[in-house]
């Protein structure tokens, strides 16, 4: 299994916290980070509990995502040592867009700014 696939079968309810814990310790909030996979994936409160109660893959979690921000592709800059929008596996990206928008969160970043708006 290369670390691409690793990551895929990483169970989205395990992160989740730790996406949530990262914003928390900066000061920001659950529902803010909520907000920020809400936007990006088009997931709502109830289809988002939906995949953590279902223990969905990450792989799993973006496949069945009601639709991925046209907006994304504005996510740039560098995640665990990677450009953003130089990766090529389309799934790795959705993946790294994320970490990348509670990156920017718990940085302090405006949410405004976050959203692409």
């Amino acid at each position: 299994m290369n670390n691409n696939e690793r990551v895929y079968k990483m169970i989205f309810a395990s992160v989740y916290p730790l996406y949530i814990q990262k914003a928390e310790r900066k000061g920001r909030t659950k529902a803010e980070v909520d907000e920020i996979i809400y936007w990006l994936t088009g997931y709502n409160q109830q289809t988002l509990q939906q995949k953590i109660d279902d223990k969905s893959d990450l792989e799993t979690f973006f496949a069945q995502a009601p639709q991925l921000n046209p907006n994304a592709s504005k996510i740039t800059g560098v995640i665990c040592g990677y450009r953003v929008e130089d990766i090529e596996d389309k799934l790795m990206q959705q993946v790294r867009y994320l970490d990348k928008l509670v990156d920017e969160l718990a940085k302090g970043k405006a949410l405004e700014k976050i959203l692409r708006k």
